[in-house]
């Protein structure tokens, strides 16, 4: 009896084992679920697109909105997506211009998407409609992860003429450089109700500053890099800034900085810079970046002292400066009217002339009053960038 005890468990060992079973299957079944599911995840979530395969499609919509749209609409690509950043999209903009025949705009926008979605579904992107205060917003998307955003707009057939003129081979012309945008969205707003050809020169790294630079473009201003350089009084300096004594390499690195942190920039003009732009040395590492990102140059000429013109010209970099008063020195809607008026007579007697003001209450008030008479007085309003040589 004894012998054949300790072969066989006891009851109590019997009981031990199967309570140790029962409490270790639950743990076992929950791992080996986790395994299996996640096994799973990874095979239904096919890999996001690589940057430059959404670049290739953002071609191919570019193209076929191109075809789609009605004659004289401004389509816009941004390749913005980035392998390093998944939460970036392309974005494509499209403004069409309305030619007030009823129903005409809807059908040119239900064309345009038809277009881009056959693109689309080639490429197994699904559409996303959002919510938008001006024109048509949607976003593809590729297993839930937006790819392209899209915005169409319709704009007026009298804005694209007032903002698009046709070019005029003679008489005197005038361009206004609106300086110091970035932090106000709402001063911006004002900026964009005008429908003038203005430049709109912005800070770099103010809140507002990319989407202030972005929305310009989209609704064809140009826009411009207000560079920031020290000033003799040093008042209110930015937090980067060009300043002499830096060598070529850190000028470069600053400049190239906020050009890829603010989009659509085609020229530069210095915000302050009475210090800067007196420095023959920092102009003249200054220049060779401007001139290898294709920029223009325009002196904001904030000292009498100033070489940056004359050093952009040396270094063959379009370049002109500013050559009537500035406008608002005077923030009061009568002084800026009279401003004004001067510079529209220095573009007469001069044949061109760059004025450059702030987006002050007052001198939005003065350009919404004086710019509509600007082309009865003979003067043709334009972009800082015709006026460069």
């Amino acid at each position: 009896m004894a012998g054949a005890s300790a072969g066989i468990p006891s009851n109590s060992v019997r009981r031990a084992d199967l309570l140790h079973k029962l409490f270790f299957l639950p743990f076992l079944a929950a791992f080996l679920a986790a395994i299996f599911s996640s096994i799973g995840c990874e095979k239904s979530a096919p890999p996001r697109f690589p940057a430059q395969e959404i670049h290739s499609i953002t071609r191919e919509m570019e193209a076929a909105a191109g075809s789609a749209a009605p004659a004289g609409s401004e389509i816009r690509a941004a390749l913005q997506a980035s392998d390093s950043n998944p939460e970036a999209t392309d974005q494509l903009d499209i403004t069409i211009f309305s030619t007030g025949a009823p129903g005409a705009d809807r059908l040119a926008v239900a064309d345009i998407q038809h277009a881009l979605g056959s693109v689309a579904i080639r490429h197994a992107l699904a559409e996303e409609p959002s919510e938008s205060r001006d024109g048509v917003l949607f976003f593809y998307l590729r297993a839930g992860v937006p790819t392209h955003a899209i915005h169409i707009h319709i704009a007026s057939k009298n804005r694209q003429a007032m903002l698009h003129p046709a070019p005029s081979s003679s008489g005197p012309r005038l361009a206004i450089i609106l300086d110091d945008l970035g932090s106000d969205r709402a001063a911006a707003e004002s900026i964009f109700a005008l429908p003038y050809p203005l430049t709109i020169s912005v800070l770099p790294n103010h809140e507002h500053s990319v989407d202030i630079a972005e929305e310009a473009h989209r609704r064809g201003y140009e826009v411009m890099l207000h560079l920031p350089m020290e000033s003799v009084g040093k008042e209110q300096p930015e937090a980067r800034e060009l300043r002499p004594g830096m060598s070529y390499v850190e000028v470069s690195l600053l400049v190239n900085r906020f050009l890829t942190e603010l989009p659509h920039v085609v020229g530069v003009n210095n915000h302050q810079g009475s210090e800067a732009t007196a420095d023959i040395a920092l102009m003249a590492k200054l220049m060779p970046v401007i001139g290898g990102h294709k920029l223009f140059y325009v002196d904001s000429r904030t000292t009498a002292a100033t070489v940056a013109f004359d050093t952009a010209q040396r270094d063959g970099v379009p370049s002109a400066f500013r050559n009537v008063p500035f406008l608002d020195d005077v923030a009061e809607v009568a002084a800026v009217r009279k401003q004004l008026e001067l510079a529209l007579k220095g573009a007469r007697e001069k044949g061109e002339a760059i004025a450059i003001g702030h987006p002050h209450p007052a001198t939005l008030q003065a350009l919404r009053e004086v710019l509509p008479r600007a082309q009865e007085n003979g003067v043709h309003l334009v972009f800082a960038s015709e006026l460069v040589h």
